[in-house]
């Protein structure tokens, strides 16, 4: 077992164990900070497999981004166990079927998986270098008409999230 091996399987309880800390976790600031550790550690895959572009945009979107997003939403529904409606039992009934179905499938596409052997790729395929070099030179015009259309969609937010000034002025005045 080389580095790699021991960084992947590393790696890899981290990122169940985290996964199943959101769901077992009964507090919802808990649950969230539960799944940045996840986004991270699948950062960590990322860069394992030489995708560093696809890790920092992971962490940048969604453990900076969403997460962020995803704290303030709970914070403002100020959840207490007191006005927090209770399950019922049906409820619970059909998660555990659910969830157990979910796990008789996932054992199935375990049990006829067929193992592969994975080619080497060349060491600079998922450099952020070589994303430049197409994104600058194969495809300049799409990339350049998508900013023109994310410029676009700025400018309307924020004339659409714009308030009219109504303090009592009229027209002509």
């Amino acid at each position: 077992m080389d580095i790699y091996d021991i960084l992947f399987w590393v790696l890899s309880v981290i990122a169940v164990g985290c996964a199943l800390g959101v769901i077992l976790s009964r507090n919802p600031v808990n649950s969230v900070m539960f799944l940045i550790l996840t986004f991270f550690s699948i950062s960590g895959h990322y860069i394992l497999m030489n995708a560093q572009f696809l890790a920092i945009v992971n962490i940048i979107v969604y453990a900076g981004a969403i997460m962020v997003l995803f704290l303030f939403v709970i914070m403002l529904m100020n959840l207490n166990a007191d006005v927090e409606p209770q399950k019922g039992q049906l409820v619970q009934l059909v998660g555990v079927i659910s969830g157990g179905l979910l796990f008789l499938v996932v054992l199935a596409a375990i049990k006829s998986a067929q193992p592969q052997v994975v080619e080497k790729t060349p060491i600079d395929i998922g450099l952020i270098t070589n994303l430049g070099k197409v994104l600058f030179t194969k495809y300049v015009l799409p990339f350049e008409i998508s900013s023109v259309l994310f410029l676009s969609a700025m400018i309307g937010a924020v004339v659409i999230g714009k308030k009219e000034d109504t303090h009592g002025l009229q027209k002509g005045e």
